[in-house]
């Protein structure tokens, strides 16, 4: 069987199928093509597959034995999703109508996945495809100040787990152990503490910019705008801050530098990503095969049912990225300006 790419302007790199007969003569395609999108991926952060029977979470499963057989545990959860078994999740499940924006996956752990499997099972009615842009492309979309700036002091997450406004910890650390948390967050340089009413706090420094592991490349790796709090609708955050106050709300996010993060910065970030980004509609059998560290992806809003399948693995750990900043539980308080004396 052979295959052949297209390329097209706004759209990512596709291998088309030859149109397999049943599932066991995809996967023997797919095994005989591995170093073929291996190389795609390389070239071009992340790659379409389309024409192969994949229409259940069980052939899914086993087409990511195929591409990814090393698996990689979802850890310190951020988003709701279905557990399918197998280590095969939905996308995500929050509301249809609402965007996720560009990120790269678990890029605020100390070990992340290399490689993400997306499928289709029932495409949406309208929307609903899942962009990617090449990181590399968005470093160099980027101004060398602000680039300058997440090298010298990477980008701080600030969490707060409640039972209403995101995850709990319970969910998001799979444990019912305040202990095990701690335990965890001192061992993967996490601060955590504990509000009076038992919600959980984390704070956490992460270099932002770091290395491909295996080509070099230098890349721009974060979630600074995603869970920045100007990406969230002003009158939702408008009332969560008067509420709850910046260091309350579920996401917060800022240069390490400790300095204010402004919307005109996420303007910026947002601009780069929307300069380097490709899509395509998703079409039933459809895989995306995602370097996440040569690709950031999201979600466009959409209507309809839309079932899309994930799967991780390939695990990285950020130690082998040469990062520009080591990982920390904080970062360092601005130090203010000395004020001039008159006496």
């Amino acid at each position: 069987m052979t295959a052949h790419w297209t390329v097209e302007r706004g759209g990512p790199a596709t291998l088309v199928a030859p149109r397999p007969a049943g599932v066991e003569e995809a996967l023997a395609w797919l095994e005989y093509t591995h170093a073929e999108l291996r190389t795609g991926l390389r070239a071009y952060g992340a790659v379409y597959v389309r024409g192969l029977p994949v229409h259940s979470v069980e052939t899914f499963a086993r087409v990511r034995d195929v591409l990814i057989p090393q698996r990689t545990p979802y850890r310190e959860k951020a988003t709701p999703r279905s557990d399918f078994g197998g280590d095969v999740y939905s996308s995500t499940d929050l509301p249809a109508a609402q965007p996720i924006r560009m990120h790269n996956e678990n890029s605020y752990t100390l070990t992340f996945p290399g490689l993400l499997l997306f499928g289709c099972l029932t495409a949406p009615e309208q929307g609903g495809a899942t962009p990617v842009a090449d990181c590399r492309s968005v470093l160099r979309n980027l101004p060398p100040h602000m680039v300058e700036r997440m090298r010298a002091h990477g980008w701080l997450l600030r969490r707060t787990y409640s039972d209403h406004l995101s995850l709990d910890w319970r969910s998001a650390f799979a444990t019912d152990s305040p202990a095990e948390v701690e335990r965890y967050c001192a061992e993967n340089r996490i601060s955590c503490s504990w509000d009076e009413d038992g919600n959980l706090r984390t704070r956490q420094l992460r270099p932002g910019i770091i290395h491909h592991p295996e080509t070099g490349e230098e890349v721009w790796f974060n979630h600074l705008a995603f869970w920045n709090e100007w990406s969230l609708d002003e009158e939702v955050r408008e009332t969560l801050v008067d509420e709850l106050g910046h260091d309350g709300l579920p996401f917060n996010t800022g240069f390490g530098d400790g300095l204010p993060f402004t919307r005109d910065e996420l303007d910026t970030v947002n601009a780069a990503y929307e300069a380097a980004t490709v899509r395509r509609a998703w079409e039933p059998g459809d895989l995306l095969l995602v370097d996440n560290v040569l690709s950031t992806h999201g979600r466009d809003p959409f209507r309809g049912d839309r079932r899309i399948v994930v799967a991780m693995g390939a695990p990285v750990a950020l130690a082998d990225c040469r990062p520009t900043v080591p990982p920390a539980a904080d970062a360092p308080r601005p130090v203010p300006e000395a004020v001039p004396s008159h006496g």
